[in-house]
């Protein structure tokens, strides 16, 4: 069983040792140029990762705005046909769809910004 002395003292060793590879690997002209490769890699990731994050958000907003648009006509329909009072139900139908259209047009916008 590790008690929490040895886990402390086990949590500095390896920040010790993390430090002096760290340093001596930036010293010497291999070791700085696998750290920017890698710096470099991580950059180019975490973009694509981002944009494809952006696609997707907006791809289901628009999905969820399709379905509130059918919802939309169900409703339209429904205060056509004289089985509701008034229009509320329908405003608010309209209302979704379109806050989520918005949504996910401004996902796609922000996505083509980023290229």
């Amino acid at each position: 069983m590790v008690t929490a002395q040895k886990a402390k003292k086990l949590a500095l060793f390896a920040r010790v040792a993390g430090r002096q590879i760290g340093t001596q690997a930036a010293r010497s002209r291999t070791g700085s140029a696998v750290l920017k490769g890698l710096r470099a890699t991580a950059h180019s990731l975490g973009g694509a990762l981002h944009q494809l994050w952006l696609e997707v958000t907006g791809f289901v907003f628009l999905v969820i705005a399709a379905a509130g648009a059918y919802g939309t006509l169900r409703e339209y329909g429904k205060y056509r046909a004289g089985l509701e009072a008034g229009p509320g139900r329908m405003i608010l139908a309209a209302c979704f769809t379109i806050s989520f259209a918005w949504f996910g047009l401004s996902s796609f916008v922000r996505f083509g910004k980023k290229r």
